[in-house]
């Protein structure tokens, strides 16, 4: 199934190209080659791989799928992802992945001490636990993928004994919960900074802070509001592609919006042809808001903590959890309590209930 063939090169020295394919009901199904500068060492290289594969073959591996866990990233990223489009977070996680060492390995000879070496890199490396988690997180849904959709005969249980292992050592971790709640010294100051810098700037960041404030909204989301989506009488306006765990893609959810939102939205400008009440990028946003943070000496305060605070100042207000959730558009209370986060002083006291 292997044959050589000798090219003159440009230097005038002669190549030997070893090239295999491997051939099943008139279908390549696996092709490889590889030059050298000896015949001899064709030969042998041929011969060593074609005793590999019949080896791979005989094991009941499929031959020329997934040869290494960089290509079954690439196969995901393009196959799997047309099927299923996912967010920048996983885009880029996944393209980091195809870079380091574990990817270069066969994804059929993937042992427990493989998962468990990667893992410990990256956290000498300076991950933190839930960054280090996140890495097997993406190779098992990836691995599964294959698994199913490629016939692959993939041991799963490796990786399953290797994420026990590094938990049972704390090597891996869950995200610890953000508290981060913004003060009114940190509001007001946002706000002076952007009130200055908006008469020139492009973004108007000081309406934005204050409907991210009022809307429990997230970055992303408010740059994606458009103007035929919002329901005055009603009160309400449509957000499509909402953030879900399993569907993102055609997800599309009506929030109740706040009285005072309104007055911030009928100040915006609407050129001809603008369908987005903030039609701005979400990153200039960010960058923006971060650097607003750094000049007045705002300490670990990030955009999306404005979410955290507008859903707190909700129950501060006295709405009560399935309330809130038509704001925050959370899909239960597990996930909303993680963004709530109360003032010991907010809780009102109540007079004791009468025993009889």
């Amino acid at each position: 199934m292997g044959t050589i063939v000798s090219r003159r090169r440009k230097d005038g020295s002669l190549g030997y190209t070893a090239q295999i394919r491997i051939h099943r009901q008139g279908e390549c199904i696996h092709s490889e080659s590889e030059t050298f500068d000896r015949r001899q060492l064709a030969t042998e290289w041929m011969r060593r791989r074609e005793a590999e594969l019949d080896q791979q073959r005989a094991r009941g591996e499929p031959v020329g799928k997934g040869a290494s866990l960089a290509e079954l990233l690439k196969w995901y990223g393009k196959d799997i992802k047309e099927l299923t489009p996912w967010g920048r977070t996983k885009e880029a996680d996944l393209k980091r992945l195809a870079g380091y060492e574990i990817a270069k390995k066969n994804v059929l000879r993937l042992t427990t001490a493989d998962y468990i070496g990667h893992v410990e890199a990256r956290r000498r490396g300076g991950a933190g636990p839930a960054t280090a988690n996140n890495d097997l997180i993406w190779l098992r849904q990836v691995l599964r993928s294959a698994r199913a959709s490629l016939g692959l005969p993939i041991d799963l249980q490796l990786l399953e004994d290797a994420s026990h292992e590094l938990r049972q050592r704390r090597v891996t971790g869950k995200p610890k919960e953000r508290q981060r709640r913004v003060t009114a010294t940190e509001e007001k100051a946002l706000l002076d900074h952007f009130a200055i810098r908006d008469v020139r700037a492009g973004i108007p960041m000081a309406d934005i802070i204050c409907f991210a404030l009022l809307s429990a909204r997230r970055q992303e989301e408010i740059t994606r509001l458009k103007w035929a989506d919002l329901d005055r009488d009603k009160g309400i306006a449509w957000l499509d592609d909402v953030k879900h765990p399993r569907k993102k893609v055609g997800n599309r959810r009506a929030f109740r919006l706040l009285s005072e939102v309104w007055a911030l939205i009928d100040r915006q400008p609407r050129p001809d042809k603008e369908e987005r009440v903030f039609p701005y990028n979400a990153k200039s946003i960010g960058a923006s808001f971060t650097r607003a943070c750094q000049l007045r000496g705002l300490k670990d305060l990030h955009f999306h903590d404005l979410r955290h605070e507008a859903t707190s100042r909700l129950f501060e207000r006295g709405y009560d959890i399935p309330e809130v959730a038509q704001f925050t558009l959370h899909e239960s209370w597990t996930t909303l309590k993680r963004y709530t986060h109360l003032r010991p002083e907010q809780v009102q006291e109540r007079a004791p209930k009468a025993v009889f």
